[in-house]
């Protein structure tokens, strides 16, 4: 496949909808000796933690290259750009707001306005500053006030000029996969742990929206969750239940506190001592309006009964990216009209993130005097084309779909997995950081021109 297309009357070609490509500070920043170390620092040191025991110091350079990078975006055609910011890029250790780290997204943020793209920021994307961690990090409730007091410096900072902000990407990553089962930093295995550092991440979105809309009151404000439908590996009963299990503890325990006010209850399975411990007032803090949901989707998950708990089960029917995921995109409407029947007043919703890992190799062009290099990667075409009519199908269900988000912009640093696994439109050569854009992009790319160029003819008409 070599091009993407949808049906011409999806609302997705309509203006109202916002397209965008997303990125986020660690994976691609580098520039490391100019903010705090964050815990992925500390992890990445820890032998055997990253796959190819591989660090974030240097990455992509986006601070050296950011201006590239924006022209990159720019000629994209996109209407939006989603990034985080690298908390200790902005607030030392003392407390003290590092002029040059705020400086850097205030830049970043004009030069994205001066060429038409609205900025969407992330304000939290798992790199927590490790001096924070050193006090207990995220089981530390002083963290809340500590994300609060960050958020008050970007929000005056930024203000108005952004168009939506996020307060936490993905709490089950930066909970469970990080404080539960020990595969993202800091690295901890301990339920209590997971539960709890669940419970004040979604403190710091209720403390941290508050002051963003007072500082921002004309954008949007929001939290972006991951969701995978959960599926039982047989009909047997116990597997069924396994995958409802599943559901309730990776899917509604970060959705239902922001929609209802309290968590699934799992008082069957989880021991009193694994539940989070809860403040009066936390709940209705968490639980405040806000103003879309932003979704993470990649895949589905298949679950097995295992000692009255869940257990994955990995696929093995290809076609599969490289990261072992399979290809689903049915998923997406699966989950999202599954979310919208079990919880009422559902936001608006953007898909944040939405992408694969393919084993992309440039082809160098025989013609010595060209010195363009190519990537074909018609798989992640694909991928896009199957997931953008899903979210048409999203749409056609009834669900208020705002955006889409393709993750990501550049191949950058894939967490635990290093350099392994390349996701972005854009190949980076790590060694001399060149940019090359990959068929994909050039698919996206005359995809999101020519819905706008149907614009152009429509108001001339």
């Amino acid at each position: 496949m070599t091009k993407i297309t949808l049906p011409p009357h999806s609302k997705l070609l309509a203006p109202e909808f916002t397209f965008g490509v997303a990125t986020s500070s660690f994976q691609i920043e580098g520039a490391a000796d100019q903010r705090e170390a964050s815990i992925w620092d500390t992890f990445c040191a820890q032998p055997g933690r990253i796959k190819d025991a591989s660090n974030g110091l240097v990455s992509c350079e986006h601070i050296k290259h950011w201006r590239e990078d924006l022209a990159l975006i720019s000629d994209l055609g996109v209407d939006a750009y989603r990034f985080s910011i690298a908390w200790g890029r902005v607030i030392n250790a003392d407390g003290s707001v590092n002029k040059q780290g705020l400086q850097f997204y205030i830049d970043l943020v004009d030069g994205l306005l001066a060429n038409g793209v609205a900025p969407h920021v992330t304000l939290y994307h798992w790199d927590l500053p490790q001096y924070l961690e050193d006090q207990g990090g995220w089981l530390n409730r002083d963290t809340v006030a500590r994300f609060a007091e960050y958020a008050e410096v970007i929000g005056k900072a930024l203000g108005n000029k952004v168009a939506a902000y996020a307060t936490i990407n993905e709490p089950f990553c930066s909970a469970y996969l990080s404080y539960e089962a020990g595969i993202h930093a800091p690295g901890h295995k301990n339920r209590k742990e997971g539960r709890q550092a669940a419970h004040h991440l979604l403190l710091a979105h209720g403390a941290a929206i508050q002051v963003l809309r007072k500082h921002a009151p004309e954008a949007e404000h929001g939290i972006v969750l991951n969701f995978s439908p959960c599926h039982a590996f047989s009909d047997a009963a116990a597997d069924r239940a396994a995958a409802e299990l599943a559901h309730a503890y990776h899917n509604l325990w970060y959705l239902q506190p922001l929609l209802k006010g309290s968590y699934p209850d799992l008082t069957h399975v989880l021991k009193a001592d694994e539940l989070p411990d809860i403040h009066p007032g936390d709940m209705q803090l968490i639980a405040q309006p806000f103003d879309f949901l932003g979704v993470n989707y990649y895949t589905r998950t298949v679950f097995r009964a295992k000692n009255g708990w869940f257990s994955d089960v990995p696929p093995t029917e290809p076609p599969l990216t490289t990261m072992g995921w399979e290809i689903y995109p049915q998923g997406l409407t699966e989950v999202l009209t599954q979310l919208k029947q079990q919880m009422q007043g559902l936001p608006p919703i953007y898909i944040t993130e939405n992408g694969a890992a393919f084993p992309d190799v440039i082809e160098h062009s025989a013609d010595h005097n060209n010195a363009e290099n190519t990537v074909h990667d018609p798989a992640r075409i694909d991928y896009y084309q199957k997931h953008l009519l899903a979210v048409d199908d999203c749409i056609k269900a009834g669900l208020d779909m705002r955006g889409y988000f393709a993750w990501s912009l550049l191949d950058n640093f894939e967490w635990a997995e290093g350099y392994s696994k390349r996701f972005g439109i854009v190949y980076v050569d790590y060694t001399t950081q060149q940019r090359i854009p990959k068929a994909s992009a050039l698919a996206l790319r005359d995809f999101w021109r020519a819905r706008r160029a149907q614009w152009q003819v429509a108001e001339a008409l």
